[in-house]
């Protein structure tokens, strides 16, 4: 393993895809054992997908786990394309907004703003369901490792960064088991280090480096947060 500038690591040689969200969790891990047993550290993971990579990530560092809800804008006519992204903290609502894809694809105000709206009521929504009554959790001069299961076009982890530096901790960590080196690159003007696990020169998708990325249901990651905050939380999930 090489480590580029930026605190961006990167992975050489041929890589092996991951069997799934919890398998890359783990290899993503041991990208991060210097955090291992460090009283100031949280893992933040990003619904849904980043939850099971996080709860493999905060186990192995004997770090507590929270769900930290982000919606992608996708452009109206492309969803898949994300023209930007919110995220929530106790601070507020934070928008991120991608100025050149809003510019090339000709999105309206009138249509980020309709954007905006409906993925404000699912955010609502998520935290509601993800955290109850619980608060969010008290960041102040912590370190937050920031968990998904991998980086494509980087908006909404972008957007969670933004988000997060309203709550004043001493450090933030991005961290994926996969991603595109350039995205890697353009965070890093945001966060305190980027890492990221493996970084595939030909890379178009983050689907396409898991064998089994099928959809994390809002079940699955109520289960998975619960059983963090169990004494007997494990990797064996």
């Amino acid at each position: 393993m090489a480590t580029s500038a930026y605190g961006v690591r990167r992975m050489r040689g041929v890589i092996r895809p991951f069997r799934d969200r919890s398998d890359a969790g783990r290899r993503l891990a041991t990208e991060l054992r210097s955090y291992e047993d460090r009283p100031e550290v949280i893992v933040l993971a990003l619904p849904r997908g980043g939850v099971p990579v996080g709860f493999e990530v905060s186990s192995a560092l004997h770090a507590p786990l929270d769900a930290f809800v982000v919606r992608k804008l996708g452009v109206p006519w492309q969803e898949e394309l994300a023209m930007g992204a919110i995220a929530t903290s106790k601070s507020g609502t934070i928008r991120v907004v991608d100025q050149d894809i809003l510019r090339v694809s000709r999105v309206t105000e009138a249509q980020l703003e309709q954007a905006t709206a409906t993925e404000r009521t699912e955010l609502a929504r998520r935290e509601h369901l993800y955290r109850g009554n619980r608060p969010f959790p008290e960041l102040a001069e912590k370190t937050v490792i920031l968990v998904d299961d991998g980086l494509a076009t980087g908006s909404t982890m972008r957007a969670a960064v933004a988000a997060l530096r309203q709550e004043k901790p001493g450090r933030i960590v991005v961290a994926v088991p996969v991603a595109a080196l350039e995205t890697c690159n353009a965070l890093r003007d945001i966060a305190d280090e980027i890492v990221c696990a493996e970084t595939p020169e030909h890379f178009a998708a983050v689907g396409q480096w898991y064998e089994n990325f099928s959809p994390t249901t809002d079940e699955e990651v109520h289960e998975l947060l619960e059983k963090a905050r169990t004494p007997t939380a494990s990797t064996s999930y």
